[in-house]
């Protein structure tokens, strides 16, 4: 079989895959299922879309306290964690136990040097587990359009961010669930978030925003 031969076929299961999840989640309404960490995790998910170019984009500095809120299987969850630094924290949450526990064990297998600047959480983006103002930035990869009711979960973001703190927004193209840009900066906008900066392509794009005023209600 030729490299190229089995190129066509990986694609191809790759996207055989996301057009199922789009229908199912179409129907049912439920967020990516535990047995896709895997393939959410995968080194082709990471060849199409950077961790690191995530994270560049986002803005994420050394000493930084950071939400990643919809972990999943840990895709970005490292590349932020290195970014942070031992000064900084990363605080994966996710709605699904089954998540934390892939990223979980790909933390611990991984002789991971900066293993205890991560905190998984579980909990829902409509009641986050944190202080008012308590954190710098916010990042979502490919995970708002999921949220049912999405100002609302912005607003809870909204509210335990710092005052101008950082909402970061990633979106991947071949994602079941995938928003223009100009529809993820009105989302966000609605939810009393200001547009900072915007970078990427069609691709995959990553919108920042600042914290100012209140949420909207």
């Amino acid at each position: 079989m030729s490299m190229l031969t089995l190129a066509i076929i990986i694609v191809g299961v790759f996207l055989g895959i996301m057009v199922w999840y789009r229908l199912d989640h179409k129907l049912r309404s439920r967020p990516a299922p535990p047995w896709l960490g895997w393939l959410l995790r995968s080194s082709f998910r990471q060849f199409l879309q950077s961790p690191h170019s995530v994270v560049r984009r986002s803005g994420i500095r050394p000493g930084t306290k950071v939400l990643e809120l919809g972990c999943g299987s840990g895709c970005f969850t490292m590349e932020a964690s290195m970014a942070v630094g031992e000064e900084g924290r990363v605080y994966a949450v996710d709605l699904q136990k089954g998540m934390l526990r892939h990223l979980q064990r790909r933390l611990a297998g991984n002789g991971y040097c900066h293993l205890e600047n991560v905190e998984l959480v579980q909990a829902g983006a409509y009641c986050l587990p944190f202080d008012h103002g308590s954190l710098d930035m916010t990042l979502l990869v490919t995970v708002l359009p999921e949220i049912p009711d999405r100002v609302r979960a912005l607003g809870e973001v909204h509210r335990v961010l710092r005052p101008g703190g950082i909402l970061a927004v990633t979106e991947f193209l071949p994602d079941p669930d995938y928003p223009l840009r100009s529809t993820t900066i009105r989302t966000c906008e609605r939810a009393g978030f200001v547009l900072d900066s915007s970078e990427g392509n069609l691709w995959s794009y990553t919108v920042r925003f600042r914290k100012h005023g209140e949420p909207a209600g």
